[in-house]
C-alpha cells in the first residue's frame, strides 16, 4: 500500500512492546513525505484508554469534527510517545485524515525536545 501520506489515519497491526506480537487498531502517519525508498512508515499509536492524557498525547472526540474526519469509532487518544515504525503491508487501509496535525507537531516537539515545542 503505497502512497499514504503525512497525516493519515490507518488501520493496522501495530507491535507490542515485545516486538513479536501486535494489536489491530488505529494510528497516525507522523512521517514525512519523503521519498525514501524504504516500504515503510512511522506511525503514532491511538487509543481508546481516555487516561492516557498529557502534554504529549492528543485527545480526539468522537463527535467532534476531527474525530468524524479521522474516522474514529469512539474518544481517542493519540499517544505521540509511542511511535512505531512499521512496514506498508501491516497497513490495512486508510481510515480518515488528521485535521489537527499542527497540534500533532506540538506534540512531537516536546518529545523530541524541539525549541518549538517548548513553553516559554
Amino acid at each position: 500500500m503505497t502512497g499514504i501520506k503525512r497525516g493519515a489515519v490507518v488501520l493496522l497491526r501495530f507491535p507490542n512492546t515485545d516486538l513479536r506480537t501486535y494489536k489491530r487498531r488505529p494510528a497516525l502517519i507522523v512521517q514525512a513525505d519523503l521519498p525514501t525508498g524504504l516500504n515503510q512508515k512511522i506511525v503514532a499509536l491511538i487509543t481508546s484508554n481516555l487516561t492516557r492524557t498529557g502534554p504529549t498525547r492528543v485527545a480526539v472526540n468522537q463527535a467532534s469534527q476531527a474525530g468524524q474526519e479521522m474516522g474514529l469509532r469512539g474518544d481517542s487518544v493519540i499517544v505521540l510517545d509511542n511511535l512505531a515504525t512499521v512496514l506498508e503491508r501491516e497497513i490495512d487501509r486508510v481510515i480518515g485524515y488528521c485535521p489537527e496535525m499542527d497540534t500533532v507537531e506540538l506534540a512531537l516537539c516536546r518529545v523530541f525536545g524541539l525549541a518549538s515545542g517548548r513553553k516559554n
